[in-house]
């Protein structure tokens, strides 16, 4: 089986490790798979990866989309070269995966695989596609009936004038209803709820929860690493994620939190943190995004628990990433991680509920929270999030996809 699937990144980022993790796999099982990305690598060209864009274009497409309000029609050279591309690899099935970021024009693209009847994959890791415009509705709920106008068109994808979020969600509308060799994947049943609660309600909607390689994530012997960053002895909350101080993901929750923790044996590690405050708690250590997994899968072993203080998520790959390395979760209730991390494995309180999320952690650092073992996280998540089940379920995806007329 020849597969080709297309994302915004390879390698970096959740949906670009997934992507990386399913050419691997899908390799060793004997099939051709190679991946075409727009911007992000974090392990550099291989032979299963080739780039796309560039940089140049990747600026002007989100200039455009900031001037105009519209978010295609900006990447014509790398739409036809991932086109030309396509046509040189000539594969079996096309899987879709995070196609926005400024590097695609998806109508174009898709005009091409239903014009050559393709069979095509489409994982949606976010809810761009479905709404007019943004990538999450939060508590929108315009995307239910036409997205007729935005309440808030500094989201993402931000723009400063127009809003044509209307007329955009008319012109998916278009583009999913012809077509036919379509298999719409969700990673969460949350997600796939709402999918089948949208425009494309009619569709063929399946769940495959992301996979992870568990060799890398998995406890590490992580002691001279304590010692070397003066945890040993302390409770360490954990936090990760891509742009964490970002509104969407919530890292000023974590040190609004900490400042009620500062004469407590606790330290709250911030991992994914660009830019540094003027001035933070002096028991929060922030550091930047890890692009290296085997570091940073050491980082998750230094935890005692996962701190996710997001608004919303559509699995939380963070989750599964800190049960594999034994840790469970505590946050914000924000969509799918509590699907991810279930009851003993994680405990959520209302979102921004500050004194809730402080009262959980102190049941949690006491010891009395019923959360499981970091033996039976483990156990947990190489059962349920191995990398194996991900690349077999979307094999028996693929398969069912090409024999469909």
């Amino acid at each position: 089986m020849k597969v080709a699937l297309v994302d915004v990144n390879y390698g970096s980022s959740s949906t670009g490790k997934i992507v990386a993790d399913l050419v691997t796999g899908l390799t060793q099982r004997g099939h051709q798979a190679i991946a075409f990305y727009g911007r992000d690598s974090g392990i550099g060209d291989t032979g299963g990866a080739v780039k796309i864009s560039s940089s140049v274009e990747v600026l002007f497409h989100a200039f455009a989309t900031r001037v105009s309000g519209l978010t295609d029609g900006f990447s014509h050279f790398s739409t036809r070269r991932l086109i030309r591309q396509l046509e040189l690899f000539e594969p079996d099935v096309v899987h879709l995966h995070d196609i926005h970021g400024y590097f695609v024009d998806i109508p174009d693209l898709c005009t091409y695989l239903k014009s050559k009847r393709i069979a095509t994959v489409w994982t949606f890791h976010c809810e761009f596609m479905y709404t007019g415009r943004c990538g999450y509705a939060m508590e929108c709920e315009e995307w239910r009936s036409g997205c007729k106008q935005c309440p808030d068109l500094s989201r993402y994808p931000k723009t400063l004038f127009f809003d044509f979020a209307g007329w955009m969600y008319q012109r998916k509308r278009n583009l999913f209803a012809d077509f036919r060799r379509l298999q719409l994947v969700a990673p969460s049943e949350w997600l796939a709820s709402r999918m089948r609660q949208s425009m494309i309600r009619d569709k063929p909607i399946s769940v495959v929860l992301n996979g992870l390689n568990t060799r890398i994530f998995r406890p590490h012997d992580v002691g001279g690493l304590r010692t070397e960053m003066g945890l040993e002895g302390k409770y360490c909350v954990l936090s990760v994620g891509a742009d964490l101080l970002s509104e969407r993901k919530g890292g000023r929750w974590v040190v609004e939190l900490a400042k009620r923790f500062e004469r407590d044996e606790l330290v709250f590690l911030m991992v994914g943190v660009d830019s540094l405050p003027s001035s933070m708690p002096e028991n929060v250590i922030m550091l930047p995004r890890i692009e290296d997994q085997t570091k940073l899968a050491e980082l998750y072993s230094l935890g005692s628990v996962l701190l996710l203080p997001s608004e919303k998520e559509t699995f939380s790959m963070v989750s599964a990433e800190a049960l594999a390395c034994g840790l469970p979760v505590v946050g914000f209730d924000s969509g799918a991680p509590r699907e991810v991390a279930p009851e003993n494995f994680g405990s959520f309180v209302p979102y921004g509920d500050l004194d809730a999320l402080e009262a959980l952690l102190r049941t949690v650092c006491s010891g009395t929270d019923g959360l499981k073992s970091a033996a039976e996280c483990v156990k947990f998540a190489e059962s349920r999030y191995s990398q194996k089940a991900m690349v077999m379920a979307y094999e028996a995806i693929y398969q069912r996809v090409i024999e469909s007329k």
